[in-house]
């Protein structure tokens, strides 16, 4: 049976990097409401750029199992 939520958490690292050149560090899911590939996934992370590491909460909206936006603020 596939992992959902690592399947998320890979699409949402792979969008992190690709949208804004982020390197994740560290991602800890902190609610997962993503049902049949619609929702949002709800994140702590630890992102890194140019060796800066900075800390962030993170919204990842799903729309057919991609992400179609992000919302973000600082922690």
């Amino acid at each position: 049976m596939p992992d959902i939520e690592k399947e998320l958490k890979e699409k949402a690292i792979e969008y992190l990097k690709t949208a804004y050149g982020e390197d994740t560090v560290k991602m800890d899911v902190k609610n997962n409401g993503v049902e049949g590939g619609s929702g949002i996934l709800k994140v702590e992370c630890t992102v890194s750029i140019g060796g800066r590491h900075s800390d962030w909460y993170k919204e990842f909206y799903f729309r057919g199992g991609n992400v179609t936006k992000m919302t973000w603020k600082m922690r």
